[in-house]
């Protein structure tokens, strides 16, 4: 499974929603939705400022996780952001690896 970040902001009436059904609501219908795709919820949290929400989820690869960015943005009821995570372990192996690569200009 891989971790992805949701961010994002609710929009006309995605924030109506909100104010009528409340946080815990929402929490527990992400919580089911990422279920029915084999994902796991890690941690919501809402905030004010550039954005609304932040979301931690496990999901089982990148095409479930554009699935996920993908119905949110259709519903029109929220601006979604996705930002792929990396473990420690994972940033390790990535600074071991070497390749080809030539900076502009150079």
């Amino acid at each position: 499974m891989a971790k992805y970040l949701f961010q994002g902001n609710y929009v006309g009436d995605g924030i109506k929603g909100l104010l009528k059904k409340g946080g815990s609501d929402r929490v527990a219908a992400v919580k089911e939705a990422l279920a029915s795709i084999g994902g796991n919820l890690e941690c919501f949290y809402f905030a004010f400022g550039e954005y609304d929400y932040f979301i931690i989820a496990d999901l089982p690869d990148q095409v479930t996780a554009a699935a996920v960015s993908l119905a949110v943005s259709a519903s029109g009821l929220l601006k979604p952001r996705t930002v792929v995570l990396i473990t420690p372990e994972q940033m390790d192996e990535a600074a071991n690896k070497s390749y080809a690569f030539r900076p502009p200009g150079h």
